[in-house]
């Protein structure tokens, strides 16, 4: 059997970007110095003229960004999560989302899985910061396939997104041939019964893996994507809610304020069920191998299937 293909999702962003600029003479491009790690500079290679290096100086790059789409362009702000969302938030809230314009921020090297940079590029708080603002997209793709999907469906949507991209190179789970992407959609990638288990980002494959382990076990998982953490798939956490009675809720971030906060404040107000949040806890990250340093926060297949069989009594 072949081995399955693996690419970062950054690397996604940077193509993506290169296939809508060929496509689009309005999309321009920001990055704050970081080109050839965010991987914009795939699209400075083909597009020179439309590619403006900002700096070490996010906030600025935000306003500047703000700038080009109150002109009508379509522009893409590129930098590491910790210095798109954290650094430059009061920009992203103040010149962004507070106009409501038609920025795209591409925020890579999220979550722990940015391996030895460390604590201070180890960006685990951008889902609960950029769910915060009104009117921003948040989302947090899986694969290649999603990411490249993502990227086309917020250039094609009017209004501030906020697409957060890995530094890991993860599987390719996804057949683009049939693939279909919609913001504010969800997809179940396998049915069950016992368990709804909804990750996003690389945790999405590791549910796949999970749920795998839980059927050898006689344990029936449902498996959901939801790469939109905002707006919430709300009818398909709803039904998985109702016809699985218990839900496990997967994210490379902090259970604070992310995908599991979002998940159970749906269900809270409208259909009342068990939770398990799987994520960073109150914790800051360190530097370390990045496949070591998931296992050890518990994001990885076998803390999901841990947490599923004790979640089931199993």
């Amino acid at each position: 059997m072949a081995d399955v293909k693996k690419i970062a999702t950054r690397e996604s962003y940077g193509n993506a970007l290169k296939e809508l600029g060929a496509l689009h003479d309005d999309l321009v491009v920001f990055d704050a110095d970081l080109a050839g790690a965010t991987k914009s500079g795939i699209f400075k290679k083909a597009f020179p003229s439309r590619h403006f290096n900002c700096g070490i100086a996010e906030g600025n790059m935000m306003a500047v960004a703000a700038g080009a789409a109150a002109m009508g362009l379509v522009p893409f702000a590129s930098s590491f999560a910790m210095f798109a969302a954290g650094r430059a938030f009061e920009q992203v809230r103040n010149s962004i989302g507070y106009p409501h314009l038609n920025v795209k921020i591409g925020a890579t090297h999220g979550g722990i899985s940015v391996g030895e940079d460390g604590a201070s590029h180890q960006c685990c708080e951008d889902f609960a910061l950029m769910r915060s603002i009104p009117g921003m997209v948040v989302m947090s793709p899986a694969d290649d396939v999603e990411a490249r999907a993502a990227v086309k469906a917020a250039y094609e949507h009017q209004g501030p997104v906020y697409l957060r991209f890995g530094r890991l190179a993860v599987p390719v789970f996804h057949d683009e041939s049939n693939f279909k992407f919609e913001i504010g959609k969800g997809e179940v990638l396998q049915d069950g019964s016992d368990v709804a288990i909804i990750a996003n980002g690389l945790l999405v494959n590791e549910a796949i893996e999970a749920g795998k382990a839980l059927k050898a076990a006689g344990i029936s998982a449902r498996i959901i994507n939801l790469c939109t953490i905002k707006p919430l798939d709300e009818e398909l956490v709803l039904q998985a809610a109702k016809e699985c009675g218990r839900v496990v809720t997967c994210e490379e971030h902090s259970v604070i304020g992310g995908l599991g906060e979002a998940v159970c404040s749906l269900l809270s107000e409208k259909c009342p069920t068990p939770v398990r949040r799987i994520g960073v806890n109150d914790e800051f990250g360190h530097s370390g191998p990045a496949v070591e340093l998931l296992k050890q926060f518990g994001l990885s297949a076998e803390h999901i299937v841990e947490a599923a069989k004790d979640f089931c009594g199993k």
